[in-house]
């Protein structure tokens, strides 16, 4: 490359390269730091060193060990059933081929919802006495009354209630990414397999989804990092009730800052959380993708 390329490469950058500066490095560093002091909850208030102080208090918080419990609950059951379907279908579509344009039309329906309006749409669907799954469960015989299951009230049933819209919105992604892993599985290879009297689940798990380890990596791992922030969508349903069952470390570290004032105690929870997800990132990279090994 000639220097005056160089050049021109190096003017094509800058701007993204300044923006990533200013509005993602440099607040990152803001929000890493101030887990190293306390901070006065008030504009221009006083900042005093207290070195790890602060992540010694969230470590041995109750509320902050039971938020990330749930929080990888949460992740854990978003996740699991999210693939199981997405595969599903992605499997469906392929089979189908040209004749499921329409179908996958109207599948990738949910990813145009924004959470919040995912949010509301389910809390009117699960909320008691009047919710409107209830009643339809009721009028088919499955339920006595419409206040028998209490999706939103319940602390044993709540966390995975509210884990519904999640799932409704987003399987569509997981379909669609493994949808397309699927069109560059060698066509070969499956009829070599079939003619062999391979059955489905051996051509499943021996050859389509170790085929598809690099797609399946990078679409758990954007899905994991996505639903293990989930914020939002369980905001406008429980706001973290009832008795904190549905406090997920997003929503905990949100009320830690608003609610209690305690913005240094906040940012040392926000760090461990994003250390924390790097960490299950790099191990889920090198666990499934496995970058190096002859297996695609």
């Amino acid at each position: 490359m000639r220097l005056t390329d160089r050049r021109f490469a190096l003017v094509l950058i800058a701007p993204a390269a300044l923006f990533l500066a200013a509005f993602v490095a440099w607040p990152l560093l803001r929000f890493v730091s101030n887990a190293f002091y306390e901070i006065s909850p008030m504009a221009g208030g006083p900042r005093k060193f207290v070195g790890f102080e602060n992540f010694a208090t969230a470590f041995d918080s109750p509320a902050f060990q039971g938020a990330a419990l749930r929080t990888i609950v949460y992740t854990f059951i978003v996740v699991a059933l999210e693939f199981t379907f997405g595969l599903a279908v992605a499997l469906v579509f392929a089979a189908l081929g040209s004749r499921s344009a329409v179908f996958r039309t109207v599948f990738m329906y949910p990813l145009m919802v924004a959470p919040v309006v995912a949010g509301l749409l389910w809390r009117f669907l699960l909320i008691d006495n009047f919710g409107i799954l209830n009643e339809l469960l009721r009028r088919i015989g499955l339920l006595h009354s419409t206040d028998q299951i209490a999706w939103l009230s319940n602390p044993k049933i709540a966390l995975f209630s509210v884990a519904l819209p999640d799932i409704w919105l987003t399987t569509s992604f997981i379909t669609l990414v493994l949808f397309a892993g699927l069109q560059n599985v060698p066509g070969d290879v499956i009829e070599a397999a079939r003619i062999d009297g391979v059955r489905f689940p051996t051509l499943l798990f021996r050859i389509i989804l170790p085929l598809l380890r690099p797609v399946i990596a990078v679409a758990l791992i954007v899905r994991g990092i996505d639903a293990a922030r989930a914020f939002d969508i369980i905001l406008i349903q429980t706001n973290g009730g009832p008795q904190d069952s549905t406090t997920t470390l997003s929503l905990l570290i949100y009320l830690t800052m608003t609610r209690n004032g305690d913005p240094g105690l906040a940012s040392a929870m926000g760090t461990v959380y994003l250390i924390g997800m790097l960490a299950v990132a790099t191990v889920a990279i090198f666990a499934i993708w496995r970058p190096g090994s002859d297996q695609a």
